[in-house]
């Protein structure tokens, strides 16, 4: 089978490779090198971390991938993968809500988080003293090089007989309802058995019968450059969420290059993926604010750099896995909804079964599903009207 994947994000560099491993001809279409400037893959960082509030099904789906990074790392000349742990963070952890039902759900599945009152917080990662809050620390976590990460599956990928085409992708070609390739900007035609769509943020751009379902979406990026760097240095300080539900920030510790990024994961701001332009000043008072009251030795340190993370938010938060029930030969391999990249072992497996119809029950929560009570009217609606 020929299979042309078109983007080379994670998903569509994890997907390629998987496919070439299994014996299928594979052409990638990409623009803009391994690691596209707008990509959602392309940073210094991620998370990787399967706490999940009381959703078991994607911790359990990440105690997977989690085997498949330290194999990955076994694999790599330097690893990209860093187990540092991650630390969770909230005013008051209960029985319920994001902190305290993943800490419930990571103890019934036998993983050794520890458990911290403010107290402890504060005598084990000082940086956070003036916080007030509690948390745990699950050690089985930690982040990747993300940006280096997607340049290595691609290079996989060429080892494994991905043939890689430096174009942007145009249009669909369609033989009646049956979609047979691609045309890409430079007018070069690019035919095979199946098409697999893992454009991120562009998806709705291509399929525009997607409005409705996921949409691109900017979520504000900083770098950071600490007064004093030793203070946000493992173990000292962790990878980490603080109130995320509440506040949305999360954020890392200090990175090789010097720098700390701190990230904001909330509803975010509709844009147009090609012309989303970088977080504003307004949005670094929002960081300095949170540092005031959280990370008070940051609150001063200069943003040395700053970017939009795009994402491809679906309507309920999960990726999207599956053909096109109306136009066969075309798989769609997208819907990040901004916390994809962890899964990038497994994503190849979950893009190569749906590609080849193999059934896979991981793949069930990601297959093609309606918007229940939505209608074409509502979507009008709502691309109708600035979001913030």
């Amino acid at each position: 089978m020929h299979v042309i994947v078109v983007g080379g994000g994670v998903f569509g560099a994890a997907g390629a490779l998987e496919l070439a491993h299994r014996g299928h001809r594979v052409t990638l279409l990409q623009d803009g090198g391994d690691e596209h400037p707008r990509a959602a893959s392309t940073d210094i960082s991620k998370l990787v971390r399967m706490d999940y509030g009381a959703d078991e099904f994607y911790t359990a789906l990440m105690e997977r991938a989690l085997e498949g990074w330290h194999t990955w790392n076994t694999r790599w000349s330097s690893a990209l993968y860093h187990h540092t742990g991650v630390t969770i963070l909230a005013p008051k952890i209960g029985d319920g809500g994001y902190e305290g039902s993943s800490l419930a759900v990571l103890r019934r599945r036998g993983h050794p988080v520890q458990r911290l009152e403010a107290a402890e917080v504060s005598a084990r990662f000082p940086a956070w003293a003036a916080s007030g809050m509690e948390g745990y620390v699950n050690p089985n976590a930690g982040w990747a090089q993300s940006g280096k990460v997607t340049a290595a599956l691609h290079a996989w990928g060429r080892d494994a007989g991905v043939a890689r085409v430096d174009s942007r992708y145009a249009q669909l070609l369609e033989q009646g309802q049956r979609v047979v390739g691609v045309r890409d900007a430079d007018g070069h035609e690019h035919r095979g058995d199946r098409v697999v769509l893992a454009l991120g943020a562009w998806t709705a751009r291509a399929l525009p019968e997607m409005h409705h379902l996921m949409w691109p979406v900017a979520q504000p990026v900083f770098h950071f450059r600490p007064i004093e760097p030793s203070r946000f240095e493992p173990p000292a300080f962790l990878p980490w969420t603080a109130d995320i539900t509440s506040t949305g920030f999360y954020g890392f510790a200090l990175h090789p290059t010097g720098v700390l990024k701190v990230a904001h994961h909330g509803r975010g701001i509709r844009v147009n993926p090609d012309d989303a332009g970088v977080p504003d000043d307004a949005a670094l008072d929002d960081f300095r604010a949170f540092f005031r009251r959280a990370l008070p030795s940051l609150a001063d340190a200069p943003a040395v750099a700053r970017r939009h993370c795009l994402y491809c938010d679906t309507w309920d938060g999960n990726f999207w896995i599956d053909e096109h029930p109306d136009r066969p030969g075309l798989v769609l391999a997208t819907g990040g909804s901004g916390h994809g990249f962890k899964f990038a072992p497994v994503l190849g497996e979950l893009i190569a079964d749906a590609t080849s119809g193999v059934d896979n029950p991981d793949r069930d929560r990601f297959r093609w599903r309606a918007r229940s009570g939505w209608t074409t009217e509502d979507a009008r609606q709502v691309f109708a009207k600035p979001q913030g």
